[in-house]
């Protein structure tokens, strides 16, 4: 998931960008950026959105999020994240999953009140219509097929994929990463399965409601203020 500020430029970008090579309907009309947030929130607020209550660590093991990948594809950099193994598969410490992903919500509520743009990014069809369902029903954007390099920076393919395009725009990323995985290619790496059914269902629950709390919340002091 790719999250941004708000900027004429970057919105208009994504919804072209979506226009061409998301599943998803557009819209015709451009949407406008909306004005600054009536109420400053304080960016260092461990949790300003409560966003701890939105799940539990039996949460993440009922949903698969402890399984990784089998022990030989093991990517190193991820050893601070793992527990163990068990029959030949790297099992995620969820403790540390927990605080990763409270983390990540915090970010995304703060990006939803400051009207941000929120892209949820993924590769593989399975899921592809988890992902974009949840997009619409919290008013975001959705990209599930292949990633073209270049669509941000507009370079050419040798760049690569999506973390690497937000990167050179300095756009931050939130990503979950599987046993794999490099974490250092992501701003606020996530440890956990990527691939199962169950566990995307998690992730774009907790995400969705992280987003519409911040949306509810700027709507809030948007009232409160008129």
């Amino acid at each position: 998931m790719i999250a941004t500020r708000s900027t004429i430029n970057l919105r208009n970008i994504v919804s072209r960008v979506c226009a061409k090579y998301s599943t998803l309907p557009q819209a015709n009309e451009v949407v406008e950026p909306a004005e600054e947030p009536v109420e400053t929130v304080d960016l260092k607020h461990p949790d300003y959105f409560n966003v701890r209550n939105l799940f539990t660590v039996k949460d993440l093991f009922d949903a698969r999020v402890h399984y990784g990948h089998k022990v030989g594809s093991f990517d190193e950099r991820m050893t601070p994240y793992i527990y163990g193994n068990r029959l030949g598969h790297l099992i995620f410490d969820l403790d540390i999953t927990a605080e990763h992903l409270r983390q990540a919500l915090n970010i995304t509520a703060h990006t939803a009140y400051r009207d941000g743009v929120i892209l949820f990014f993924l590769r593989g069809a399975q899921n592809s219509h988890i992902v974009e369902k949840t997009a619409l029903e919290c008013g975001e954007f959705a990209h599930t097929r292949f990633w073209k390099g270049g669509i941000f920076t507009n370079a050419n393919k040798q760049f690569g994929e999506a973390t690497r395009d937000a990167a050179k725009m300095s756009i931050a990323t939130i990503g979950i990463v599987d046993s794999n995985c490099n974490p250092n290619l992501i701003t606020y790496p996530v440890p956990g399965n990527d691939d199962s059914p169950a566990a995307i269902q998690f992730y774009c629950k907790v995400f969705k409601a992280a987003i519409l709390r911040g949306k509810e919340k700027r709507k809030e002091h948007a009232n409160k203020n008129q």
